[in-house]
Parts: structure tokens; C-alpha cells; sequence
């Protein structure tokens, strides 16, 4: 019989594989080592690939797409449903080659190398300004300890340590003051670290034409457009903005029974690093909101009386999501809404 549907349990040496045939019944289950796994799959007639979303998903997925497959790949609480007994490899593979021949299965979009390379810039970068953070709290809960408290934020920290070095009355013993020294040298480096990364993805954004009409939204920068323009690629697997949206875990829970719909908070189920950028952003649009009279900026005014600063924020994102995926599927630039009259 002809494989028209195979599943691939990924992992790092030793992958399961299980294919059936057009009616749905079992033709393989074996198991293939790392080396001969594209050697296996070229041998294969043309057939729907299915993986789940995991570290090298999208390699295998380039590299099948090569060979003339179909490939679908999959979060894994989608594939979960499908796993029958036991969980192993073997009921790995089966539920995943299960889940990818559904009709009505969500997949996750395919990226490229050059997709996966601005990426990679983006999670090196992140980490770094993990590290810089925790240091910083570091060197906070350290002063604590000799009764000197330093502000909230980044920048207000900052002055506060260099005005406490400088300083010539400074209490700290001379032990803790080098050892101190030495941290916030450390915070420096990454400072300089992240400005380089920040240049090159500016130099990114600029480059790219989708980023740059992404930077016409307001509340997103060359981080958040380079992020989200690598991270989707085609805005097409998504059928309006709301599903990208809630792909992003910007859309509220939803509990609906009997004709009554009852929302809960948003989801978050998404992409954490996509859905903070989008916040950020909105942040710092609302601190700049003054007086300004367009049709959103009136509504988000109105938003925060009535519900608050933050849910605001999320909302103002969540209206963000839908403004960039219609930029990215029908192109264009973010066009404002017309001023409204006051007075």
C-alpha cells in the first residue's frame, strides 16, 4: 500500500516513525536513526509530513519540503488528544500522523533560514537583557543589605549606582565596594552588548520592506516588527485578524453553553515573547496619549476610565494584533482614523 501520511516523533539520535495509507490503516512503524532519516524520507512517495512544534522542527520541515512532502507541524497540546494508551515514541508518532491528516488542524507556519536567523538575534539579544536585569535586582538586594536602597527602573538604578561610586562618602566597606564594581562593570558590558544587537536590528527593520509599514503602527519599533515578521511569515494561515490574535494569546477566554457566552482574562497561550513586545508598545503609546483626539486614542481614553490602565494596554495590543495582520495580508501602511471634533 502507498504512505500518504507519515508522523515523525522528533528527538535528538533515534526518530519513530508511523505511516498509513489512504484508508487510514498502518503500512509503517519503524525507527530511523538521525543520519539516515532524509535517505528514509526521499525512498517515501510524496505524503503529508506531520512533527510536532519542537527544537529542529523547522530543519526537518525545509528539509522534507525538499523532497516534495507536504509537511504540517503542530503544537503539541493539539497532537495530545490523539495519543492513545501509554505515552511513548511509538504512540507519539501514531498520534501525530492521527492529528495531522484532521481536516481542521492548526498548524504552525514553516520558517526559513533567514527567518530562524533574525530570530536567533532577537533570543540572543533577550537573554542578555535577562541577564542585565537580574544582575542589576542583584546588585539591589546586595545594597539592601548595607541599608541602601536603590530606585525602581533601569535608568534611575543606573544614576543611583554611579552617583554611590563616586560618591566619597560612601559607607560601603572597601571589600564590597570592589566586588560591587565589578557587577555593575559587568551590566556595562551588557549594555554595550545589547546596543550592538539593538543597531543590528534596526539595520534589519530598515532593510525590510514589510517592517517598515509594520512600523507605521503605533507602539511598534524595529524589535516588534522584525519579531513579528520573522516569527509569521505568511499572514495567510490565518484567516483575520482575530486568529492572530489569539495566536498571540491576546483574545479572552471563552466559556459558552446554552447561547450564554462568558469571557474570562485573555489567554495567553501564545508566542510570550510577540505578546510582550505588543504590550510594551502599547505602554508606551498610552504615556504619550495627552490630548490627542483620533478615534482610537479617544476609545483607549475611554477604556481606561472605565476597566483601568492595564487592561487597556492589553486591549490597545490586542487592536494592534488585527491592525498587523491586515497590513501583512493585504499590505499597505497603518492609515489613522479621522480626527474627531471636540468642543
Amino acid at each position: 500500500m502507498k504512505v500518504t501520511t507519515v508522523g515523525i516523533d522528533l528527538a535528538k539520535n533515534v526518530f519513530s516513525v508511523h505511516g498509513v495509507d489512504e484508508r487510514g490503516k498502518t503500512v509503517l512503524k519503524r525507527t530511523v536513526s538521525r543520519g539516515k532519516l532524509l535517505e528514509f524520507m526521499a525512498n517515501l512517495p510524496q505524503c503529508l509530513v506531520g512533527m510536532e512544534a519542537c527544537s529542529g522542527a523547522h530543519y526537518w520541515a525545509r528539509e522534507f519540503l525538499k523532497l516534495g512532502h507536504r509537511v504540517g507541524i503542530m503544537a503539541s497540546r493539539f497532537v495530545r488528544p490523539y495519543r492513545k494508551s501509554e505515552k511513548n515514541d511509538g504512540n507519539d508518532a501514531e498520534a501525530i500522523c492521527e492529528a495531522v491528516s484532521r481536516p481542521n488542524m492548526r498548524f504552525v507556519p514553516v520558517k526559513s533560514e533567514e527567518q530562524q536567523a533574525v530570530l536567533a538575534v532577537h533570543r540572543i539579544r533577550q537573554e542578555l537583557v535577562s541577564q542585565r536585569t537580574a544582575l542589576i535586582n542583584h546588585m539591589r538586594g546586595l545594597l539592601s543589605e548595607f541599608g541602601i536602597v536603590m530606585p525602581k527602573g533601569r535608568y534611575q538604578a543606573r544614576h543611583h549606582i554611579t552617583e554611590l561610586f563616586n560618591g566619597a562618602d560612601t559607607a560601603l566597606p572597601e571589600l564590597a565596594m570592589y566586588s560591587l564594581r565589578e557587577v555593575y562593570l559587568r551590566i556595562q558590558d551588557m549594555d554595550e552588548r545589547i546596543l550592538v544587537y539593538d543597531r543590528q536590528i534596526a539595520a534589519l527593520a530598515n532593510d525590510s520592506e514589510t517592517a517598515r509599514r509594520l512600523m507605521t503602527v503605533p507602539g511598534v519599533g524595529a524589535v516588534t516588527a522584525t519579531a513579528i515578521v520573522a516569527s509569521v511569515g505568511d499572514a495567510g494561515v490565518f484567516s483575520n485578524g482575530r486568529q492572530f490574535a489569539a495566536w498571540l494569546g491576546l483574545v479572552p477566554r471563552q466559556y459558552t453553553t446554552g447561547g450564554k457566552t462568558r469571557l474570562g482574562r485573555i489567554t495567553k497561550r501564545g508566542d510570550v515573547y510577540l505578546r510582550t513586545l505588543l504590550i510594551h508598545g502599547t505602554r508606551a503609546v498610552l504615556s504619550r496619549l495627552g490630548e490627542r483626539t483620533d478615534r482610537i486614542s479617544q476609545w483607549t481614553r475611554k477604556l481606561i476610565d472605565r476597566r483601568g490602565y492595564r487592561k487597556a494596554a492589553v486591549a490597545l495590543a490586542a487592536k494592534n494584533a488585527r491592525i498587523i495582520w491586515s497590513i501583512l495580508a493585504n499590505g499597505g501602511t497603518y492609515r489613522p482614523a479621522e480626527q474627531v471634533a471636540v468642543g
